[in-house]
Order: structure tokens, then sequence, then C-alpha cells
């Protein structure tokens, strides 16, 4: 019986493909984090939630490849990393994190997703030449942005929701270095043992930082809630999903792994709505739609470029 169940479940992933398979994967959960970082940050300090999730995956990480007995970085590859650790982790995840604190996790995710805009408007105060098809799909997205806005116009009253939407576009901003240092930097280093070694790096940085400014709670004090969501965020968002990511990245051409950046933050607002009963409204729907639109045209002009 079992044998026959292996043998079922083997045809499927055969049929449908494993990297198919870990790019759905990819899709779906990585939009479900920002649901349970929404309800980590209700019980703790954001920086600190980050701070210990990152702490248990990077370990985890670490730990497996020191077992292996894998060699470490050397020289310009320890740069890499630690750049990419600040960009990445410190910051972008950070951030992020710690913005859907203010503000829905719906539109977090939202907000998250328009990295591409910051990588165009780098691109231009370089100097270098914009397609046409860029600047059209950065209208496009503000268009789009504007639209989702008007609903929470009267919340930008509160110096919260503002201070929010900052961290979450300055994580969006910090993604967007490190995205385009990665392509520029990138090093011929394991990238699931670098991932662990960012991981665990950006931990005791974030530790440090709520520690020195007594921002932190004790680790008796953090909830139970807190702790499942931790949980969910370090075995499903830091461990699986990113192997899964990265694991689609290297079999799957770059226009398809795209896909996740447009699935994201849709998992996010249906979640948020049905979990957390934040607002899902005609705006917001159609704005979603138009932004996610005029990010495909960007995505598609930059991946046309580089043809």
């Amino acid at each position: 019986m079992k044998a026959r169940i292996k043998n079922a479940v083997s045809t499927q992933i055969n049929a449908v493909g494993l990297p198919i398979l870990a790019l759905c994967w990819v899709c779906f959960f990585w939009g479900t984090t920002w649901i349970a970082s929404k309800e980590g940050v209700r019980h703790m300090p954001a920086l600190q939630l980050v701070g210990i999730r990152q702490f248990i995956a990077g370990f985890l990480y670490v730990a497996f490849f020191l077992y292996k007995k894998a060699p470490w970085p050397k020289g310009k590859q320890w740069k890499t990393i630690l750049i990419l650790t600040v960009l990445n982790f410190v910051f972008s995840n950070a951030l992020s994190t710690w913005g859907v604190k203010y503000i829905s996790s719906g539109l977090g995710a939202i907000i998250g997703a328009i990295f591409p805009l910051w990588i165009v408007f780098i691109t231009l105060f370089r100097g270098e030449r914009i397609a046409r098809l860029s600047i059209l799909g950065l209208v496009v997205s503000f268009a789009g942005v504007c639209v989702i806005f008007y609903d929470y116009l009267g919340d930008f009253l509160k110096p919260d929701f503002r201070f929010g939407i900052f961290l979450s576009l300055l994580s969006t901003l910090t993604w967007a270095f490190g995205s385009l240092y990665t392509k520029k930097k990138a090093a011929s280093f394991n990238p699931y043992f670098s991932l662990g070694l960012q991981m665990l790096i950006s931990s005791i940085v974030l530790l440090a930082i709520t520690g020195a400014t007594g921002t932190g709670i004790s680790i008796t004090s953090i909830p139970a809630n807190s702790w499942w969501a931790i949980a969910y965020l370090t075995i499903i968002g830091s461990i699986l999903t990113f192997i899964a990511f990265i694991y689609a990245l290297q079999k799957l051409p770059p226009e398809l792994n795209s896909i996740y950046a447009y699935v994201n933050p849709i998992v996010a607002v249906l979640l948020g709505a049905l979990i957390f009963g934040e607002p899902l409204t005609v705006a917001i729907a159609i704005g979603g739609a138009v932004t996610l639109f005029g990010l495909y045209l960007v995505n598609y002009s930059i991946r046309k470029a580089r043809v």
C-alpha cells in the first residue's frame, strides 16, 4: 500500500514537475507569511520577532552545512554576504515586518511587491536609458497605488499609519538595492549556506539593537500566539519557502519565476480579509490589479533588456 501511494505521488510530481511545484509553494506560502508577521507583531516588538525568527532559521541552516563539512566563504565572498545581510535582512525583512504592525498585512504585501519600480528609478539616476515599456509600467503602477490609497486617505492623518507606510517603502528600496547587488556581485558560494549566514548574522544585529534600545521584552513574556507566528515564519517562510525559491530560481526561466511577486499580494490581501477582517474594497481590488499589471510591464521590460 505504501509503495502504491509513493509511486502515485512520484508520478504526479513527475507529471507536473518539481520546479513548478516549488514555484507554486513560493507563490502561496510567501503570501501567508504577511499574515503570520501581522499576528506576531501584535503581541511583541517587530525587530525582536524578526531577530528570533532569523536566529533560529540561520542557526539551523549553518548547523546543517557544518555537519556536511561544507567549505566556508572566503575573501570577497564574505563582503557580498555581509552587504546582502544588511540590505535584505537587517533592513528589508525587518522593516517590512515592522511596517505591518501599523498597516494591514494586505497593504504591506502590495507595497512589498513594488520594488521593481525602485530598480527603474535607480537605473534612471545612474543615467542609463530606460525602455518606454518600463516608463509605461511605472505610470500604470503609480496609478494603481493611487487608487488603492483612495480608501486610506483618512488614515494618513494617523502618525502610526504614515510610519508603517514609510517603513514598508524603505524595505522595498533596500530589497531593490539588494537585488541589483546580487546580480552584479553574485558569488559562486553555496546560495543556501550564504542564506543561512545572512540570517544568523542579521539576527545578532537585530537582537543587539533591541537589547541596546531596551525595546525588547523577556522571552517568558512572549505570548503563545507570537511563538506560533515565529515557528511558522521560521519553518515555512525562512526555511522551506526559501529553499523552494532558490530551487525554482535555478531550474525555471526568470519570466516564470517572477510570477510569485504577483501572486503573493493577492494571497495576503484575501487571507488578511478572511482572518483579520481587513478591508477588501473595490478600490483595493482594482488598484491592486492595476498595480500588479504595471509591475508586470516593468519586469517584462527589464527581462527583455537583458536578452
